[in-house]
């Protein structure tokens, strides 16, 4: 099977702008690049002058956290905006290796109940993937809370030796079998307590594989430049790749943010480190990281114990933030659909309140914290200065998921329109070259990630292509196959599974 792209303007290439010129595609690779006017093809795309850029690559998703790798396979929310690779198992929590088979570490996203597991290994797991036929490329990275609550449970305790000799064996084992590194989930229950030698040393093992290690920051406000501090020595003691997920300049630490911002431009230039960003101000959190910090402890059980007790409750209540009207609406909640799509203004109308925080308490007990919100405290200005700095990628940190699934879900922005939004940034308001923003979304997390014959527009290298024209995605074409067609998706799935270290 041939295809003859005609017309286009290559962007996000190493060299300088290209001008105008033709992509010829065998199979699933890129034969040539030129002038083919009079060159036949099995199929031709006229782009009549659009920018041609490799196929995005999204760095930080959630599909597999929401398990919408397995109901929407075609992941058509990435491709329509130009995503042709994915990476997932960020935050700490991965869907492998898993010791004993449990989802444990996910389920603060998803309901875990509805998935039979039929993996244990990463490689089992992966070749489970291969057979989905998923419409984008699709890598992972190590969740160190999943390996963590397989090797000691609920428990938050220091590991042993031979803990860590298990870890490390574990770790090691998936690595090999083509994982892309190791995430941690710092900021969560199972993560907030693991000890900096902990890490330290599995990093090391990272480092062994050319991995990349990626951290949900252990701790936010006041204590947010200790948490880069730390990640920053990681980084410097080990050489490991870098990169903070979703760094986001929060409301109350804006001050700290900028500092950290001033610390990634003073690191060396030859230090691997970046960190994700994306062009909205709404987080997606699940609900219980709402909670004080004393009042997250364990597991769900716990925390809805906690909730459940009179004196306790009375003292979280006191303690909960104030959200204002617009400031949350549940995007999902297992087995309580009623209050999906809700705002706070809504929710205090459905509990028959005027206090934000005590409608919040009651959302906490209803839907027994397992539900995930949307939380509006990102300082938006901020998010332009992030962008911009050099050290910066963007990611969705979103998931793909049907219109008609079982599940009722409130898709976010980032979800759908992540990639296209940030086009339409630097074409409309100018906010950078459009060489540079193409190659932060390509070329820069393929070589970060070790993603081989991706991420540039050259002969030899696989047909992950996107055509657009101001903002607009026209065409996506995924391992030579025409994905998306004038924006509409074709319903093909020419995506495969990736495994770091493999062409």
């Amino acid at each position: 099977m041939t295809l003859l792209i005609k017309n286009v303007q290559l962007v996000g290439q190493s060299g300088k702008m290209q001008p105008k010129s033709d992509i010829f595609i065998s199979g699933d690779k890129i034969s040539a690049l030129g002038d083919f006017s009079s060159k036949g093809a099995d199929e031709t795309i006229d782009g009549q002058g659009a920018y041609a850029s490799p196929g995005f690559i999204d760095i930080n998703t959630d599909s597999d956290h929401y398990l919408t790798l397995f109901d929407d396979p075609a992941q058509e929310d990435f491709l329509k905006q130009g995503v042709t690779t994915i990476i997932g198992g960020q935050c700490g929590s991965s869907l492998a290796p898993l010791l004993y088979g449990s989802l444990e570490s996910i389920r603060k996203w998803t309901d875990i109940d509805k998935m039979n597991v039929g993996w244990n290994s990463l490689k089992e797991y992966l070749k489970i993937l291969d057979s989905r036929h998923l419409g984008v490329n699709f890598g992972t990275m190590i969740g160190h809370s999943t390996i963590r609550r397989s090797i000691i449970g609920e428990s938050q305790r220091i590991l042993t030796k031979n803990e860590i000799k298990v870890f490390e064996g574990t770790l090691r084992r998936a690595l090999s079998e083509g994982g892309f590194g190791l995430s941690t989930g710092l900021g969560y229950i199972h993560g907030k307590n693991t000890p900096y030698q902990e890490i330290k040393t599995l990093v090391k093992t990272v480092k062994s594989f050319g991995g990349v290690y990626a951290t949900h920051l252990r701790k936010g406000g006041e204590e947010l430049n200790d948490s880069v501090d730390e990640t920053i020595k990681i980084s410097q003691e080990t050489g490991v790749k870098t990169i903070i997920s979703h760094f986001m300049p929060h409301f109350g630490e804006e001050d700290g943010y900028e500092k950290a911002l001033e610390k990634f431009d003073a690191l060396p230039g030859n230090r691997d480190f970046n960190f994700d960003i994306y062009p909205f101000d709404s987080t997606i959190v699940p609900l219980y990281t709402l909670l004080p910090e004393w009042a997250q402890r364990e597991n769900l059980e716990t925390m809805n114990a906690l909730i459940q007790d009179e004196w306790q409750r009375s003292k979280i209540l006191k303690e909960l933030p104030s959200i204002q009207a617009d400031g949350l609406i549940v995007s999902k909640a297992a087995k309580n659909e009623a209050v999906v799509g809700q705002s706070m203004d809504n929710l205090k109308s459905i509990y028959g309140t005027k206090d934000a925080r005590q409608a919040l308490l009651q959302l906490m007990i209803t839907t027994k914290l397992r539900a995930v919100i949307f939380h509006k405290n990102i300082n938006k200005k901020l998010i332009r200065k992030a962008i911009l700095n050099k050290r910066s990628i963007i990611s969705s940190n979103a998931s793909s998921s049907l219109d008609r699934g079982t599940d009722k879900a409130i898709k976010s922005e980032r979800s759908i329109s992540t990639f296209t939004e940030f086009l339409s940034l630097v074409e409309n308001e100018s906010l950078m070259p459009l060489d540079e923003a193409i190659k932060k979304i390509t070329t820069v997390p393929a070589k970060k990630f070790g993603i081989k014959g991706r991420g540039e527009i050259k002969e030899g290298n696989f047909a992950d292509i996107t055509i657009f024209r101001e903002g607009k995605i026209k065409f996506v074409i995924v391992n030579g196959k025409v994905a998306v067609r004038n924006g509409d998706f074709q319903n093909i799935s020419a995506g495969k599974i990736l495994r770091h270290g493999d062409v």
